[in-house]
């Protein structure tokens, strides 16, 4: 059986694919995947436009966490709505209070909502 296309994956496929690509820290390849081109992401850091913006976003989640692992804590899927509550652990940052929502259409990401506060822990985890 051929591999689905990108439109004929559910949003439980779009989003478990986007968290198995972030965990692998290959996010170029989650970008192209499961990103729409005109994605829209809303954060404390402000409104986000576009894959390329979006890139920005995953550069600085890498600068402010560098070699962090994150643990997903709570996933749900409603039709075409995720809801994502996460944490992450590195040498001397964490986040404890990590929280995503997403709008999926036609397998990909068209909509998202990022919650985080970057803690520095002097390396006591």
């Amino acid at each position: 059986m051929a591999a689905a296309t990108p439109s004929q994956r559910t949003p439980r496929e779009v989003l478990e694919d986007h968290l198995a690509l972030a965990a692998a820290g290959d996010w170029r390849t989650d970008l192209e995947r499961n990103v729409a081109e005109d994605v829209v992401v809303l954060t404390g850091f402000g409104l986000f436009t576009g894959r390329d913006q979006v890139r920005v976003l995953a550069e600085l989640l890498e600068a402010q966490l560098p070699g962090a692992t994150f643990e997903y804590t709570t996933v749900l899927v409603h039709g075409d709505v995720a809801f994502l509550e996460w944490t992450a652990a590195g040498p001397a940052t964490r986040v404890r209070d990590g929280a995503d929502s997403f709008v999926i259409r036609d397998g990909k990401i068209a909509v998202q909502t990022i919650h985080y506060t970057v803690e520095v822990t002097d390396g006591d985890g």
